[in-house]
């Protein structure tokens, strides 16, 4: 794979919106989980870059939910299946094991509600007073579509008015700004970097929220012709922070997960480990 050639460097390292029901005599709750219907981003310069969710950053926080008896419902914008990116099938991301990547692989194949997911749409129609907590793993495409999502911000709004979990890996922390009023004229306003984003941030639910996300730094390591091919439109570590977040990275590549009252979010695929442990006790701690 073309996209990460920075060697041992990398190896070191989702009435009704209320109270949530149980799911089944069988199960510890649903978790909502939210993914993308992309599978291109744009970049500067009309060029693009093929993307989708990260494999481990879905299947290793996912695997966790399932064995610790939570049952997940996977929805995204179009109902449609959700795209890997290919780029994230390395053993990079596996702590350099191939067996394991090989195991992720076929588990994220076996997941048969990759292949039924539901629109957000559905989900605002029905409520999510059914779900205990929502799970967004990233990859870029969360940086297409869901950022501006007006499902997933009243979604993501019913959460964080009724203080149930919210977990959100890499780039996935992006997904924050669609509870924006005008989330559309926010990432306008970021691209053509014209100073004004900030005025389209009043009242926003994460306003003052210490999160993380992809850091500056890893996303410049990715950018160019050994990478995306290009450099992205803007970085989401400004775009959070506009919007009123205080943002935390760590050293590039090392784990980093942080936990803001309902809120947790991780940095990059090399935090996907702990963010599923942290993601679960959270559900496990929260009052049903």
């Amino acid at each position: 794979m073309k996209l990460f050639k920075l060697g041992a460097a990398l190896l070191a390292a989702f009435t009704a919106f209320a109270v949530p029901h149980a799911a089944s005599a069988a199960s510890k709750g649903k978790v909502l989980v939210v993914m993308s219907s992309a599978s291109s981003l744009d970049l500067k310069d009309g060029k693009k870059y093929s993307t989708g969710y990260y494999l481990n950053e879905f299947v290793v926080p996912y695997r966790k939910l399932v064995e610790a008896g939570y049952e997940p419902v996977i929805a995204n914008p179009k109902g449609d299946v959700p795209v890997m990116d290919p780029n994230s099938n390395n053993k990079m991301f596996f702590g350099g094991d191939e067996a394991a990547r090989a195991d992720a692989y076929k588990y994220a194949q076996g997941v048969d509600l990759l292949k039924k997911t539901k629109t957000l749409a559905a989900v605002v129609a029905e409520g999510t007073s059914g779900y205990v907590g929502v799970f967004v793993p990233g990859g870029h495409a969360p940086m297409v579509d869901l950022l501006t999502d007006k499902n997933l911000g009243r979604i993501l709004t019913s959460f964080h008015d009724s203080g149930r979990p919210t977990g959100i890996i890499c780039h996935g922390p992006i997904v924050l700004l669609s509870a924006l009023g005008d989330a559309d004229g926010f990432v306008k306003s970021m691209i053509a970097n014209d100073g004004k984003a900030n005025s389209f941030a009043k009242g926003w639910p994460y306003a003052g929220y210490r999160v993380t996300v992809f850091s500056t730094g890893e996303e410049q390591a990715l950018e160019g012709p050994g990478g995306l091919g290009g450099n992205v439109q803007f970085y989401p570590v400004n775009a959070l922070a506009e919007a009123g977040a205080h943002v935390d990275s760590v050293a590039n590549w090392h784990s980093n997960v942080i936990v803001d009252r309902e809120l947790i979010t991780a940095q990059q695929p090399f935090s996907a480990a702990e963010f599923g442990d942290v993601f679960v006790a959270k559900l496990k701690a929260a009052k049903r």
